[in-house]
């Protein structure tokens, strides 16, 4: 089981829109971390998602990540803008994306760590680079795995995100949701791998 997850803003909005940050909460089971530009993005995000508002009062992603370092900086900006295509001129752009994927990447007491993210780009590069990535649906798989929803409640859940204009992949039947890979179920919160491999069989 992995020991931290970084979900990005953008999968904490699809959960926030349908109001049930709970399911990522208790998927994440206390391994949620983030950088300190996704809370930002978060609390921003916070406007029209009131369900993010207190999100950082809540705890459950532990205390945002700083980057202070100048080489840290230098190496994410360059993410920010060579890999991901984030302007110049608008320098928040991609910017939590490359946070995330240069602390996974960089600083050892993350390694390991997955990323949690529907950026398909972004994603690609993630995958390549070694790093072990989940989107929204299967954070939505693993919580109907663990038994915190019915696989019929959490297809309506992700058919909801798509009509509130959320992006993420979605189920095609309610059946998708009960089809979970091997390497995700590792996921499962509360087992180690052993036991994660008996839940995915």
């Amino acid at each position: 089981m992995s020991e931290f997850l970084f979900p990005d803003n953008t999968v904490l909005c699809n959960f926030a829109a349908v109001e049930r940050l709970d399911l990522l909460r208790a998927v994440l089971a206390n391994r949620g971390r983030w950088t300190a530009v996704v809370a930002r993005e978060a609390q921003k995000s916070a406007e029209h998602l009131p369900a993010l508002h207190d999100l950082r009062r809540q705890g459950w992603l532990g205390e945002a990540i700083q980057v202070r370092s100048p080489g840290d900086r230098a190496n994410i900006e360059h993410l920010r803008t060579d890999v991901f295509g984030g302007p110049a001129d608008w320098r928040t752009k991609h910017l939590g994306e490359a946070e995330t994927c240069h602390i996974i990447q960089h600083w050892p007491q993350f390694s390991g760590a997955w990323w949690i993210s529907d950026d398909k780009s972004a994603l690609e590069y993630a995958i390549a680079q070694g790093i072990m990535t989940a989107e929204t649906l299967d954070m939505m798989k693993l919580a109907v795995k663990a038994g915190f929803v019915a696989a019929e409640d959490g297809f309506v859940l992700m058919k909801k995100m798509r009509q509130l204009n959320r992006g993420p992949r979605q189920p095609q039947s309610v059946t998708d949701l009960t089809d979970i890979s091997w390497s995700i179920s590792e996921l499962l919160p509360g087992q180690n791998d052993g036991e994660a491999d008996v839940h995915a069989t």
